[in-house]
C-alpha cells in the first residue's frame, strides 16, 4: 500500500458473533464483501464498533486473518489498538504487522490520562516497532475522558516517521481544522470519525471519514465522499443530510450497540453485542428504525 491510498471512507468494521459469543467467521467474510462492494476504501478491523475491548489476543488474531484472507488485497486493511499499556500496545502493533496489515490506529489510553509527553512516548514506542506499517492515531475524548491536543498530534507526524494521519473523532470543528491547517504541508492524513461531519470534514480539506454507519450504508457513505471528489458537492451534501437523521437516532442508543442494532434491523444477522452490551429495545429501538424507513433505506438495503 501507498500512502496515497489512505483515503476515502474506511469502515471500522462489525465483528458478528454467534451465540457463544464467539466471532461468526462465515458472517464476518460476508460483511467485508458487503462493504467492499458497497465501496468503502478501507476496513478497520477491531474499533471501537468492532468490539475490540470484548475479545481476547487470541479472537482478535483469528479475526484479523479472516478478514485479510477474505479482503484478498481489495482495499487496504487496518487494526485497531486500545491498550492501555505501552507494552502491549507493541504487543498488538506486532501481530497486526506480522498477519499482513497496511497500518494499525492506536487510541489514546482509556481510565488513565498520561501526561502529553508520556502519551507522545506511548505513540512513538508502538509505532517504531512497526516502522514499516502506517499509523493512523484515534482521537476519541467521548470514550477515554481526554482528547488529543494539536499540539500533540503535529509533533508526532512531523517527528515519527510512519505516523501518517489521524481519526478525529471529538467532534470539534475547529480541532479538526487545526489538524488539517497545522499539517497541510505534509503528506498526513485527516480523518473525521463522526459520521454526520464527512462532508464537513472534505470541505476543509480532510482524506476522508472513519464510518462505523458504513457497515450499514455504504454506498450512501462512500457517495458523499465520490460525489465530492467529483466536483458534485450539492448531491453530496444531500447525501450527507439524508445520512444524519439516521446517525444521529443512534445516540440514544448505549454504546456500542446501535450499529449492531440497524444491521439486525436490515436483516443482516450480525448476532448481539457482546454481554454486558444488550441490543437496544422499546422507543430507541423505534426510533432509530424509523428513521431507517424516512431516509428511504429499508428496501434497498435489507436486499443487500
Amino acid at each position: 500500500m501507498k500512502i496515497e491510498d489512505i483515503r476515502g471512507i474506511i469502515v471500522p468494521l462489525i465483528t458478528p458473533v454467534d451465540a457463544e459469543e464467539k466471532i461468526d467467521e462465515a458472517k464476518l467474510r460476508y460483511m467485508v464483501n458487503r462493504v467492499i462492494d458497497g465501496g468503502v476504501e478501507g476496513i478497520l478491523a477491531f474499533g471501537s464498533n468492532g468490539e475490540f475491548y470484548m475479545f481476547d489476543e487470541d479472537e482478535q488474531k483469528k479475526g484479523l486473518k479472516v478478514i485479510m484472507d477474505e479482503n484478498k488485497g481489495r482495499v487496504p486493511i487496518y487494526y485497531g489498538i486500545g491498550a492501555i499499556g505501552t507494552a502491549k500496545g507493541v504487543k498488538e502493533a506486532k501481530m497486526a504487522a506480522a498477519a499482513g496489515a497496511d497500518g494499525i490506529s492506536i487510541l489514546q489510553t482509556m481510565f488513565i490520562k498520561p501526561t502529553e509527553e508520556s502519551l507522545y512516548k506511548h505513540f512513538r514506542t508502538i509505532a517504531e516497532e512497526v516502522p514499516d506499517t502506517y499509523v493512523l492515531l484515534y482521537n476519541n475524548p467521548g470514550r477515554c475522558g481526554f482528547g488529543l491536543t494539536a499540539d500533540l498530534v503535529e509533533k508526532a507526524a512531523r517527528n515519527i516517521k510512519n505516523i501518517v494521519g489521524v481519526k478525529d473523532s471529538s467532534g470539534d470543528f475547529t480541532l479538526l481544522s487545526e489538524l488539517i491547517r497545522r499539517t497541510r504541508d505534509m503528506d498526513f492524513k485527516v480523518f473525521t470519525g463522526k459520521d454526520t461531519m464527512v462532508f464537513g470534514g472534505l470541505c476543509m480539506g480532510s482524506a476522508g471519514g472513519v464510518c462505523s454507519i458504513a457497515n450499514l450504508f455504504p454506498e450512501l457513505v462512500c457517495g458523499i465522499y465520490d460525489k465530492f471528489m467529483a466536483g458534485n458537492y450539492e448531491s453530496a451534501r444531500e447525501d450527507q443530510f439524508r445520512l444524519n437523521p439516521v446517525r444521529l437516532s443512534q445516540d440514544a442508543a448505549s454504546f456500542p450497540v446501535a450499529t449492531k442494532d440497524m444491521a439486525n434491523m436490515l436483516g443482516l444477522e450480525v448476532g448481539k453485542p457482546v454481554r454486558p452490551s444488550e441490543a437496544s429495545e422499546g422507543r430507541v429501538w423505534e426510533d432509530m428504525k424509523q428513521k431507517i424507513k424516512e431516509a428511504d433505506l429499508f428496501d434497498y438495503y435489507s436486499q443487500k
